[in-house]
């Protein structure tokens, strides 16, 4: 055996040795942040955002931060910490944010969401994953490297409470602190792996739009027998509308969607390919029968490489127990696109917005709203933080991790590049299987506790 794997072997030991000791305490402190409700999309839970965030405070100086504190936004606040080991050495920023989403529908929860439970190896509620969860563990790498005298970089921790509604005030927050948060690397961890025994980078994420529209009819609510027939129905006016926006092939068909969208190389389609992807177990875990999607393309490209337009949520008229018979005189969708590299966010809501409200019968009224919207990123494959973490993961996990294009969205990580000059770094340990952003979100305590062991051996592999 040599030296330098002798010397890995015995920080590896120190690692397991001090996450053993204290993994009941991790939990029941994670426990405790995941017991506030910090709903971001909820005006009356904004209190509960300053719970978040002094208890992030009190988490991050208890680790062993020099200094920690709250700032306010034109929003919910902003959690800010550092520890300065020397202004000469390379200094990592470390992202997430203390926001969850909303539970509904709470009947379908198998538990308290806002209550975690350990069940099947896992732990359960909103947030655990998503990003409460995964953000934790960069606390608990960072409490062990200073106790353990291990720390040879800076370290600054940028916690935020408006991530699950597009991060609106946090650009402005950057812009104003660039100072502050100057970084030679952003370390995130808010996405996921292929799979438990397949680690992962992600080196790209999809950009997103997302609107709200209102589509009016009547002055109110009519009787369905005596005007049926013949006043536009805004419910069925907006079903129509949105039923329009992708065609047969599955491509959207807003004129000019399609104009900066980059044609992903076909060597580099191939190395996608080469990714593990069992289709039958993807179709059995989220319980369906068949797949669809733009034609031309893998279920992996659908997700990673290329564009797509969902309805989030459509409602109007009645939808309470038993009937009433109306004719609704307004309808609402809340509709998202995710959206690739080189997509311009703006650029696209206003050609949505323009085309959508062209389409309209002269029957009723249509409103868009753009809501909130980001850029798409990708992280080159040679940056020496991307090989220090790469080793990381081959250190916890025996196995090089396989780069992979994500389908989700972090509106702020382009932000980053373009006010603070600084690439991000996407160190994901959630599964697919985690359902985050729905009922029973959970993570598997394995996983929690390898992305710890994995966040240490990142800076020992960056910093030495």
């Amino acid at each position: 055996m040599s030296i330098l794997v002798k010397i890995n072997n015995n920080q590896m030991n120190t690692i397991n040795r001090y996450i053993e000791e204290n993994k009941e305490r991790f939990l029941e402190e994670l426990f405790g942040l995941i017991r506030i409700p910090s709903i971001s999309s909820l005006s009356e839970n904004r209190p509960e955002m300053y719970k978040a965030a002094e208890y992030w405070v009190k988490i991050l100086t208890e680790a062993g931060v020099d200094r920690a504190e709250i700032f306010e936004t034109a929003g919910n606040p902003v959690v800010f910490a550092e520890k300065i080991t020397d202004p000469a050495k390379p200094t990592v920023l470390v992202y997430g944010h203390m926001d969850v989403m909303p539970v509904d529908p709470l009947d379908q929860w198998k538990s308290d969401p806002f209550e975690p439970e350990i069940r099947d190896g896992k732990i359960w509620a909103r947030g655990a994953n998503d990003d409460k969860g995964q953000s934790f563990m960069h606390a608990k790498a960072f409490e062990f490297m200073v106790r353990n005298n291990t720390l040879n970089c800076n370290v600054k921790f940028l916690i935020e409470g408006e991530e699950e509604v597009g991060s609106m005030n946090l650009a402005a927050f950057c812009t104003a602190h660039k100072e502050m948060l100057k970084a030679d690397i952003i370390l995130v961890s808010d996405t996921g792996m292929i799979a438990r025994d397949i680690p992962s980078i992600t080196v790209g994420l999809r950009g997103l739009a997302y609107w709200q529209v209102e589509v009016a009819g009547p002055n109110r609510d009519l009787h369905s027998g005596l005007f049926g027939g013949a006043v536009a129905n805004p419910v069925n006016e907006l079903c129509k509308m949105i039923a329009g926006i992708t065609d047969s092939n599955n491509r959207i068909t807003v004129p000019g969607f399609y104009d900066d969208v980059m044609d992903v190389a076909d060597h580099e389609r191939a190395m996608m390919a080469k990714a593990p992807f069992d289709e039958v177990a993807y179709k059995s875990s989220i319980g369906v029968k068949a797949l669809q999607g733009e034609s031309g393309y893998s279920t992996m490209e659908r997700t990673g490489i290329r564009p797509s337009f969902d309805v989030c949520g459509i409602w109007g008229g009645y939808t309470g127990e038993g009937a009433k018979t109306i004719l609704p005189s307004k309808a609402y969708a809340k509709i998202s696109a995710r959206l690739v590299p080189d997509q311009d966010h703006h650029k696209i809501a206003e050609l949505f917005k323009t085309y959508f409200e062209s389409i309209a019968a002269d029957s009723v009224r249509v409103e868009v709203t753009s809501l909130h919207g980001g850029q798409g990123y990708s992280c080159p494959i040679n940056l020496p933080a991307y090989h220090a973490a790469e080793a990381a993961y081959k250190d916890v996990f025996g196995r090089k991790p396989v780069p992979v294009r994500s389908g989700g969205s972090i509106p702020i990580i382009s932000a980053f590049e373009e006010i603070l000059g600084v690439k991000s770094v996407l160190m994901g340990f959630g599964l697919e299987s985690d359902a985050i952003h729905s009922p029973n979100e959970n993570f598997a305590l394995e996983n929690f506790y390898n992305g710890i062991r994995t966040i240490i051996r990142f800076y020992y592999h960056f910093s030495n």
